[in-house]
């Protein structure tokens, strides 16, 4: 019988393609998204990120326009589909809007959590995949950030938002025996998907390196806007710890696997990183390089909420789940241009 998932947020950057990777190792997807965050024609049916996985995949999934905040339309989905599992990616996810934006945050990524999993309680699902983030760390206290790593010293509400949930998920599996939930702590997901057909298209001014990168290298914005140049680095911009979006979503398929096979109770945290830091300069230079395009920056002062340094030991994730990082910073930048000089607009038809 096959192991069903429902995918929150599947319409998203992330979520599309994760669906694609859990699709291609052969399960079936139940995905709900309220598409605030993602492309759809008038009239249709189903997002463009997903009729584009399906066409990839040659197979197909079930859609539904829900918001998780709605209960009544979120339990019928349950009600119609016996789910296995559930990959839980539905959340606003910037940094700095959070800052300027807490209420907002708390009640989408917490709230919105806390019905799923009450749902999933009642309909008997207790396998759970978590879309975490490296930013539960904090101030860093030690590099490379392993999981022994202190959590909750968040400098954000985006970054609060994901430690408070999983703080719900730890005393979640403390209270039953019944629970298998995986936690992924994801450091900074780019790129795009080989074929060019699905990648990252945020609404308005993009809040990530990469997309407002590669919107600059097509000219649909004038300048990139570089937020710090006095940080304690090598060349004073913020270094991080980017990841193939395809490399991501392989180690949620190695996750699902494991909840599949396996019978360990628990909550478990996994960071999902290359354990490289690159600064952002680093990364004009690369996607330069990639694109045959000059990027125009300027250097402006820090964001709120933004740590200098942040990059990951993922070796736990390696040993517990047979997952590591395959792809370096030149397939990331390759990809993200095949996909953005092909979808100059994204995923709009304009």
């Amino acid at each position: 019988m096959t192991f069903t998932i429902l995918v929150t947020g599947g319409a998203g950057y992330v979520g599309s393609h994760t669906i694609l990777e859990i699709l291609k190792a052969g399960y079936d997807v139940v995905c709900v998204d309220n598409l605030v965050n993602s492309f759809n024609e008038e009239g249709s049916k189903m997002p463009e990120s997903l009729k584009r996985v399906e066409e990839l995949t040659n197979r197909s999934l079930t859609f539904y326009n829900v918001d998780l905040q709605n209960r009544d339309s979120l339990r019928a989905v349950f009600r119609k589909h016996k789910i296995d599992c559930v990959a839980h990616f539905a959340a606003l996810k910037a940094v700095g809007e959070s800052c300027k934006h807490p209420l907002q945050y708390y009640q989408n990524n917490i709230n919105g959590t806390s019905i799923l999993l009450e749902a999933m309680e009642d309909f008997g699902c207790f396998n759970f995949v978590y879309s975490s983030s490296a930013t539960v760390y904090g101030e860093v206290q030690f590099l490379p950030i392993d999981e022994t790593h202190p959590t909750g010293n968040c400098t954000s509400p985006y970054g609060k938002s994901k430690y408070f949930v999983e703080e719900i998920l730890r005393d979640l599996c403390a209270s039953s025996d019944k629970w298998s939930v995986i936690s992924l702590r994801y450091f900074n997901p780019v790129g795009a998907h080989p074929s060019g057909k699905i990648g990252e298209d945020p609404n308005g001014v993009p809040n990530n390196l990469m997309p407002f990168i590669a919107q600059v290298a097509v000219g649909r914005l004038p300048s990139l806007k570089v937020y710090g140049s006095d940080y304690n680095t090598p060349d004073g911009t913020g270094v991080r710890d980017y990841i193939h979006i395809v490399d991501l979503a392989e180690g949620h398929v190695k996750a699902l696997q494991k909840l599949e096979k396996s019978n360990e109770k628990g909550f478990f945290a996994y960071n999902i990183g290359t354990g490289c830091g690159f600064s952002v300069l680093d990364m004009i230079k690369a996607f330069e390089e990639a694109s045959g395009k000059q990027i125009n920056y300027e250097l402006v002062p820090r964001r709120p909420g933004d740590v200098p340094t942040s990059y990951s030991d993922a070796s736990l994730a390696a040993q517990a789940l047979g997952w590591r990082a395959r792809l370096g910073i030149r397939e990331m930048c390759e990809d993200t241009w095949r996909w953005q000089r092909s979808n100059p607009h994204g995923y709009a038809k304009l």
